[in-house]
């Protein structure tokens, strides 16, 4: 491969991993799915699922972006904007190019879902701006992960408000999410002056808090649609355990980095499995 092919290469390869891709394929995921069980038409479900992917790219460049300075302070080797690999500069066009794509994308389906949807990118926003620094750092991760689902469900023609327990989840998996994606981090954010609710809270009190949050999700998904309890919910109870229990390993150092990638699998697992079972949304 040509030098300049190769430069252009890992640039966009810079870009891609800045958006922190796992997060932000799960997330979409996970709203294309609940698009699909909540009956929106295929080409709003595709319309749906590119403003979420811009938003959620939108969040992970800015959260590259305005933390530079801190992820070099502690020699942060899985950043690309440490590794050199990308600019904070190009980063902050990016957030700010791809936000914009999200609010023209997000409001195309409509002024309650677009404004619904908008909720979580502007929640990431405020977390990356500063809110992470404060007790009330789950508190985006609650409202974003809870309007999430309301949006989606609100693109559907004519559908009523989304069920309770659908939106509850939501927070509940939002706030689990929050507690285990910080746990890997907790030494080198209070070195950069970061003290947000798990800080305060400690490692072992967050991991099990995180737990507890990820497993009444998972009951409130099997539980809270009408009607009994399906195989498929069962099987989602039966999954959640060793996610939970990972997650409740969290303060130690051998299984910080596993919590978060078990909060995020088992979300997309209990989505999908929530429309293989039929369950209503609408």
């Amino acid at each position: 491969m040509p030098p300049r092919r190769r430069a252009v290469a890992a640039r966009v390869g810079a870009l891609a991993a800045a958006t922190h891709a796992g997060p932000t394929v799960a997330v979409t995921t996970v709203a294309t799915l609940l698009a699909v069980a909540a009956g929106v038409p295929a080409g709003r479900v595709v319309l749906l699922s590119a403003a979420v992917l811009a938003g959620q790219a939108s969040i992970g460049w800015s959260n590259d972006w305005l933390d530079a300075d801190r992820d070099r302070a502690v020699a942060r080797a899985d950043k690309p904007v440490v590794q050199g690999a990308v600019a904070p500069s190009l980063l902050r066009s990016a957030a700010l190019g791809a936000a914009t794509l999200a609010v023209v994308l997000s409001l195309l389906l409509g002024l309650v879902p677009g404004v619904l949807l908008l909720v979580l990118v502007a929640s990431g926003w405020a977390y990356n701006a500063g809110l992470k620094r404060t007790a009330a750092s789950a508190v985006p991760y609650v409202t974003g992960f809870g309007a999430l689902p309301a949006g989606v469900v609100a693109a559907a023609p004519g559908a009523p408000a989304a069920p309770w327990w659908l939106v509850a989840a939501g927070g509940a998996l939002g706030a689990a999410a929050h507690l285990a994606n910080v746990a890997p981090d907790l030494e080198d954010d209070l070195a950069t002056g970061v003290r947000g609710l798990p800080h305060r809270l400690g490692a072992q009190a967050s991991a099990v808090t995180g737990a507890l949050l990820l497993g009444a999700a998972s009951l409130v998904l099997v539980l809270g649609p009408e009607g009994p309890t399906t195989t498929t919910g069962w099987i989602v109870v039966v999954l959640a355990v060793p996610a939970v229990v990972v997650a409740a390993l969290a303060g130690t150092a051998r299984f910080r980095r596993l919590a978060f990638p078990a909060v995020m699998l088992l979300t997309v697992l209990d989505v999908a499995l929530l429309v293989a079972g039929g369950a209503s949304l609408v």
